[in-house]
């Protein structure tokens, strides 16, 4: 993680001196190398490292916390542009990532283990029953989070421009996507809160059922700022409990020991359709249609939900 933040500090400075095409894709691959390094799942796996098996509630209290992250950074990097332009923002960002981020992920993160720290915690840990990270069990899961990873990645890059050619005007489309950061919000407040009595993959398929259930309103009723709002609704509170469920369900099912491990075997595919989900949804909308598009997203959301429903949690 601070190798991640100090190679997103020097991806930013090279954005500000890109001068051609490929020297500006180049930096986004670097871009990418540093977001793999220090976003969620270093995060996850870093929180396992020292919490075991009881690090569900603080995975939950880091996705309530980061749920705020645009909430804080749109209003800044607007007024960053107006000071200093859009060059100097993404100089102050790198100075925060190499001179904040970095020292603090370096030098504030403890380095213990969980079994050093909590050994009596580690003998229990143990003696839970947990599926072998292999054969059928790893597949669903992976399948279940790669399909999933195919609808966010896909419609964050196009719902908004779909809603504007159904009809609405930018600045309800706008509101509606405001939206999307608040019902993530509410949803993560509702698992820290409820949803930590019950097993995480209880919690995925539930936001899985939610997903899908959202589509329904835009296939069966005239389309109208309140399907779109209800729409968005419904997609934030998945994704917002989805999101935890990245790093607890692992947990719960395998258990603590090669979590890092695990979480990355899990990220690779999750990954790969997350790259290819905007390219594929944007060419069928170009080419076909908004609604052909839509119908593409939502059958990866069902076979996300179908894996979820397949799965069977050690007794």
């Amino acid at each position: 993680m601070p190798f991640g933040s100090l190679i997103g500090a020097l991806g930013l400075v090279g954005l500000v001196a890109a001068q051609k095409p490929w020297l500006y894709f180049g930096v986004w691959v670097v871009l990418g190398v540093a977001m793999a390094a220090s976003l969620y799942d270093p995060a996850f796996a870093s929180i396992a490292r020292i919490f075991g098996a009881a690090a569900r509630t603080p995975i939950t209290a880091l996705t309530l916390v980061a749920g705020f992250a645009s909430t804080v950074s749109w209003p800044a990097t607007q007024f960053l542009i107006g000071s200093v332009g859009w060059r100097g923002t993404y100089l102050v960002y790198a100075a925060l990532l190499a001179f904040l981020a970095a020292p603090l992920h370096a030098f504030a993160l403890p380095r213990r283990r969980a079994e050093r720290a909590a050994p009596a915690q580690a003998v229990d840990s143990r003696r839970a029953v947990v599926l072998p990270p292999r054969g059928l069990p790893f597949v669903l899961v992976a399948t279940a989070f790669a399909s999933y990873a195919f609808v966010p990645s896909a419609l964050s890059a196009q719902l908004l421009a779909i809603f504007e050619r159904f009809g609405l005007s930018p600045t309800v489309v706008v509101a509606i996507g405001m939206l999307f950061g608040p019902a993530q919000v509410l949803a993560r407040l509702c698992e820290f809160s409820f949803g930590r009595h019950l097993h995480p993959l209880w919690s995925a398929r539930f936001a899985a059922g939610v997903l899908v259930t959202a589509f329904v309103p835009l296939a069966v009723l005239p389309f109208s700022t309140p399907v779109a709002a209800t729409f968005a609704v419904m997609f934030g509170m998945a994704n917002g409990l989805m999101t935890i469920a990245r790093g607890t369900v692992p947990l719960a099912l395998f258990g603590a020991s090669g979590y890092g491990l695990l979480v990355g075997r899990i990220g690779g595919s999750f990954l790969v359709v997350q790259s290819l989900a905007p390219v594929l949804v944007a060419s069928i909308a170009e080419h076909t249609s908004d609604g052909l598009a839509l119908t593409v997203v939502a059958a990866f959301a069902a076979a996300s939900l179908f894996c979820f429903a397949a799965m069977r949690s050690p007794a």
